[in-house]
């Protein structure tokens, strides 16, 4: 699984949740909401750092955003990118066939 995060989407973690180097995203598969590739699921994100077997991640400015693999089940077969949403304020999620 690859994950890609754009510019904007990297500014709004940053400013929204205050983070620094060294921080960490986990983005999850959560109960309620939907997807573009999934009903009645969303994708849910915390800080928390990485564990040993993780999906896939990325680091951009020293922060890792990463899935882990208890999580294989929301992306399995997927590519995830992070973009920004510009009228909600907030980030949007787009799924990609790996």
């Amino acid at each position: 699984m690859d994950i890609t995060i754009t510019d904007k989407a990297v500014s709004w973690f940053e400013k929204e949740l205050l983070l620094e180097k060294g921080d960490a995203i986990r983005f999850f598969g959560k109960t309620y909401g939907s997807t573009e590739v999934h009903e009645g699921f969303s994708v849910g994100m915390s800080v928390d750092q990485p564990e040993d077997d993780v999906l896939g991640k990325t680091e951009v400015n020293g922060i890792t955003y990463f899935a882990g693999t208890q999580d294989d089940w929301f992306f399995n077969r997927y590519n995830l990118e992070v973009d920004y949403d510009e009228q909600k304020d907030e980030p949007i999620y787009h799924f990609n066939e790996n």
